[in-house]
């Protein structure tokens, strides 16, 4: 498992890409689908929306969907925020630092009280959230391409869900993997 883990994080660090999320979206024909599959195409965000979802998984109970759904909801709501024109500092580092910290508490199995977990993942879904509110104005169907992209979150959080919930029924080998690579890739981002 080490050995799996360091040969990854060694590959991500060495070939670090720049954070696949922001912006450059075809805004003459933006819209649902294009928000629909944004999420799926930006590696930051396919790793972040399904850690999260493995991340509840680990942690059980009702935070398996309370911890996912302030996600979205505050997601929602730094979109919003920054097509007004709130944009928090540092947003991609803030990006970079969700992929770091989520996948190193999914890799250690780490556990926080409920209202710590989803606090802890609002405040990184409201930089995911402003990434995308800049962009919207400029799209042709503002609208339908955030219903995309949070039909899409909510996706990506259900299978990280189910993939928390099956690598429970052995070791759990295959989640800390996936978050040891989730981390890795936040350093990768990060330095980036």
């Amino acid at each position: 498992m080490r050995r799996l883990t360091s040969l990854a994080a060694l590959i991500l660090l060495t070939t670090a890409l720049p954070a696949l999320a922001h912006p450059g979206h075809d805004g003459a024909s933006a819209g649902f689908v294009a928000g629909f599959l944004h999420p799926l195409l930006g590696l930051d965000h396919l790793l972040a929306m399904t850690v999260v979802g493995v991340w509840a998984a680990q942690l059980g109970g009702r935070a398996t969907w309370l911890v996912p759904c302030s996600f979205v909801a505050l997601m929602a709501i730094g979109g919003l925020a920054a097509t007004q024109g709130y944009v928090p500092p540092h947003v991609e580092a803030g990006i970079a630092a969700s992929l770091l910290v989520l996948g190193l508490l999914v890799a250690l199995r780490r556990r926080l009280p409920m209202p710590a977990a989803m606090g802890l993942v609002a405040l990184f879904a409201l930089f995911h959230g402003a990434a995308h509110g800049q962009e919207l104005p400029s799209l042709a169907n503002p609208g339908l391409y955030a219903i995309g992209f949070v039909t899409t979150t909510a996706s990506l959080h259900v299978a990280g869900i189910a993939l928390g919930r099956v690598s429970q029924r052995g070791a759990g080998t295959l989640a800390r993997v996936a978050g040891a690579l989730t981390a890795a890739a936040g350093l990768a981002f990060a330095f980036a």
